[in-house]
């Protein structure tokens, strides 16, 4: 086993430097060490001029990378959308670490495309990136939803047991109703009710306000890790996402899919920035990329950075793999509270 596949199979990491500004080093740095299996890792920065980076080595300047690579024992140089590096600098940029063959790659502008939406096709020669419109319709649209609502028909039928047994916990453990039904935003916008397992006490959002300033997370989301609102039974159920099965109602119904976006309430999309309700754009889902990549311990804007690379990137091929990362993510329980 060759130790750089070896590396990239355990998610012990690629070792690399990365060069750009200082912010888009700490953003690439926080996104991948969350999404080790990329198979990525940060071991130091060279920056335009002095600065700091959280959690990164600061190696030098742009004209100290090829020293930079050898003194943190780099494999692969990754280069960062730069105005200042242009095509001749990273020529010879190119030049230097083919002395030791060290790996170098550019980030383009883009931000989360598929390279499935990509092509390079040379003009007068100079390599142009094409980028193909995401396909939010066409004949692959209704196969999903048809797939979507046979795929929850049969769970909802398999896992009926397991519902009533859950129901009866929740109605033994603490008073209210078994279900909680909530008003959430779907495609384009539109209203629907979504159905969960009860996982807080009846007063809960009376005691809303008393507890707001406790949030732990920012934008318009209100989480809280030990919330004591929430019910003996009702922890249980959030950790391991049993209290989203009555969603299947919602997925059979055609409200939701089983894989898209986080239904988000209205009062967040009231204060959506323009760029956020291209979330809208697809049917939500029980299951997305947020969830598979931590759930409630991502940041607002993470969150959203992930439902907006899903819309733009949506297949049938990105649902399975989704679908089966959340069973990994729901035998965990990370970020689930």
């Amino acid at each position: 086993m060759r130790p750089r596949w070896a590396r990239k199979r355990r998610g012990a990491c690629m070792r690399r430097v990365v060069v750009g500004h200082e912010l888009a080093v700490e953003a690439m740095a926080r996104q991948l060490r969350r999404e080790r299996y990329h198979g990525l890792k940060v071991v130091g920065a060279c920056l335009l001029e002095a600065g700091e980076v959280a959690g990164v080595p600061i190696l030098g300047r742009f004209d100290e990378v090829a020293g930079a690579v050898r003194t943190a024992r780099a494999d692969t140089v990754l280069v960062l959308s730069c105005r200042e590096l242009d095509g001749h600098a990273l020529c010879r940029l190119a030049w230097h670490l083919e002395r030791d063959d060290i790996d170098l790659i550019v980030a383009g502008t883009l931000i989360d495309v598929a390279g499935s939406r990509t092509t390079i096709r040379p003009v007068d020669g100079l390599p142009m990136l094409h980028v193909e419109h995401p396909t939010l319709n066409g004949a692959r649209r209704p196969v999903k939803a048809f797939a979507g609502r046979a795929g929850a028909a049969l769970p909802m039928v398999l896992a009926s047991p397991l519902l009533a047994i859950l129901a009866l916990a929740v109605r033994t453990d603490s008073a209210g109703p078994v279900l909680f039904r909530q008003v959430r935003m779907g495609k384009d916008g539109h209203e629907f009710v979504i159905f969960k397992f009860r996982t807080m006490h009846i007063d809960a959002e009376a005691r809303l306000a008393e507890l707001r300033h406790l949030n732990e997370v920012d934008g318009a989301l209100f989480k809280l890790r030990n919330d004591p609102r929430v019910t003996r039974v009702g922890r249980l159920l959030r950790k391991f996402s049993l209290d989203e099965l009555p969603q299947l109602l919602n997925v059979i119904g055609g409200s939701m899919s089983l894989v898209g976006p986080r239904p988000p309430l209205p009062e967040e999309v009231a204060v959506y920035p323009d760029d956020a309700r291209r979330r809208l754009a697809v049917r939500p889902g029980m299951t997305g990329l947020w969830q598979v990549s931590g759930r409630s311990d991502l940041s607002w804007d993470e969150a959203v950075r992930l439902d907006l690379q899903y819309v733009e990137n949506w297949s049938l091929s990105l649902d399975l793999v989704i679908m089966l990362r959340t069973l990994s993510a729901v035998t965990r329980g990370a970020g689930a509270y």
